[in-house]
């Protein structure tokens, strides 16, 4: 061969090589971010910190912060709750990851999922609904206007970011009150939720900052997305589902907005029982290239500690004494693995390799041999099914059926012996260990739900309710959780995890001496 065509070949590979580079580069995302969600299970600040530098080693540029109740407003003060932090702490946190590259995005629900603040009878002509205190009335705009630009301006004052998350998902009661059904009715609900969506964008802008919200809505309204100014960005959250879920989501590509993904590590049914490892992983899996081709802007991943619902306790039928969040999850603290694989993803075009990560995972993390590895993502996935009324989502699977399964994997989790990180290995059997717990119970549950129940049975079920040691899981999660989370909190959620086993002794105790 020539040296003109070694020269010519060599050229051709450099530009195949550039070309291969600036692709990667255009499809990369320039906001990569995580979504932290303090409505419960709020983390301790030094905690917090370790936690934004685990997320700036890997890459991650952007922390998006769900407050809530943690954020101690200067003028409102009854929306703190006995968790918030000191504005000394706030801006302490937000310079700490400055000054390691993160931009902390605070996010303020400012339509829905905003009991904490509604509770307050302050705020009691803003409400929907005078019992269901979620969301806030669209028409009462001076009121939400006030409101509003009081706590987006105590926010800029402590974040330096260019964006303010004004939440905007899952308006359950759109349309609900008289004269918000009465504009529905005359404009869609469309009109009604892009109005005063609208305002707040509007408002955010005004306020020299980017309004970041949520698309569900909008995509399941897409006329509300006419209206809004320029500077919008939407976050597309999708775990695991169709794009066309809430609707034509052609439109959203089409609207000309900035538009960032956002998959999900906790989610729904995630609770204190169940976590739906391989789904999540699948998740990553998929929507990450799939938002690259779509050509978003950003990836947050989000990690719910609820759904963001609560059961509220009344004093009155309209004052509350205090809301319990429905649907709780394990800590973020069991969940390294997985965030870890959003870290792999975030490097690549290419979808996670689930079997190849998961296997890698942990050689690196806990000493596994190959045949180990697999036994662990067998426990990790073993069964992951819910139970709802008394009936788990497979049908084809009965309580007792999965009972084994859930014995069986705790039983190889505790088989496998991790050579390091053995702290971070005991997340795992203590969760294997919560679920067997919960599902002795619920078989249980079930039996004695039965129309053929023997109540001859009552005084051996209260003595297996009674076997279940709940004080024995309740030491080991306050063990592996006090770092991260105050010591009330860690009481309170054991209190809340065991409470249907503590009720149901104290049912069939009673039942048993009126017999």
């Amino acid at each position: 061969m020539k040296k003109g065509q070694i020269l010519s070949i060599i050229f051709v590979l450099i530009a195949n090589f550039a070309l291969a580079q600036a692709n990667v580069k255009n499809s990369d995302f320039k906001v990569k971010g995580f979504h932290l969600d303090l409505r419960i299970q709020v983390m301790k600040m030094p905690a917090l910190k370790q936690f934004a530098k685990k997320l700036s080693d890997n890459g991650v540029n952007t922390l998006v912060m769900e407050w809530e109740a943690t954020y101690p407003f200067k003028d409102h003060p009854m929306i703190a709750n006995r968790f918030a932090y000191t504005r000394e702490e706030v801006v302490d946190f937000i310079s700490y990851c400055k000054s390691i590259n993160i931009d902390v995005v605070p996010l303020q629900q400012s339509f829905g999922h905003v009991e904490y603040i509604l509770r307050n009878y302050r705020y009691k002509d803003q409400r929907e609904d005078q019992k269901d205190y979620s969301q806030v009335d669209p028409l009462k705009e001076d009121l939400n206007r006030a409101l509003f630009k009081d706590l987006y301006t105590d926010l800029i004052s402590t974040h330096s970011s260019q964006y303010i998350h004004i939440g905007g998902d899952e308006t359950y009661l759109l349309g609900h009150s008289e004269k918000s059904k009465k504009k529905a009715q005359e404009l869609g609900k469309g009109r009604l939720y892009g109005d005063y969506i609208k305002l707040l964008c509007d408002l955010v802008v005004s306020l020299g900052k980017k309004p970041v919200l949520w698309a569900d809505i909008a995509i399941k309204y897409p006329d509300a997305l006419k209206l809004l100014p320029k500077e919008t960005i939407f976050i597309d959250w999708n775990y695991g589902w169709d794009t066309n879920m809430f609707g034509d989501h052609s439109k959203l590509l089409e609207s000309g907005f900035e538009v960032w993904g956002s998959p999900s590590i906790r989610s729904h049914p995630d609770n204190y029982f169940l976590t739906q490892w391989e789904k999540h992983f699948k998740n990553i899996k998929d929507f990450i290239p799939t938002a690259r081709k779509f050509g978003y802007k950003g990836m947050v991943m989000t990690s719910w500690s609820t759904s963001g619902l609560y059961s509220p306790v009344f004093e009155t039928t309209r004052d509350i004494v205090d809301l319990y969040a429905i649907r709780r999850v394990y800590p973020i603290t069991g969940f390294n693995m997985l965030i870890d694989a959003y870290f792999e993803a975030l490097k690549t075009d290419q979808p996670l390799n689930i079997a190849q990560f998961a296997r890698n995972y942990s050689l690196k993390n806990y000493g596994f041999n190959e045949a180990q590895s697999e036994t662990f993502w067998d426990a990790l996935t073993k069964a992951p099914y819910e139970i709802t009324q008394g009936a788990v989502s497979n049908k084809k699977v009965s309580v007792n059926q999965l009972l084994d399964s859930a014995k069986l994997a705790s039983k190889q989790l505790y088989e496998l012996k991790p050579l390091k990180n053995t702290e971070e290995f005991e997340h795992y059997r203590l969760m294997a260990d919560i679920r067997v717990q919960y599902l002795t119970y619920s078989a249980l549950e079930i039996e004695l739900n039965s129309p053929n129940f023997n109540p001859q049975r009552i005084p051996e079920i209260i003595k297996e309710l009674k076997q279940l040691d709940t004080k024995k899981l309740d030491k080991r999660f306050i063990a592996l959780n006090k770092y991260a989370l105050y010591d009330a909190e860690l009481d309170q959620e054991n209190e809340l995890r065991n409470a249907k086993i503590k009720l149901l002794i104290q049912r069939l105790s009673r039942s048993k001496t009126n017999k």
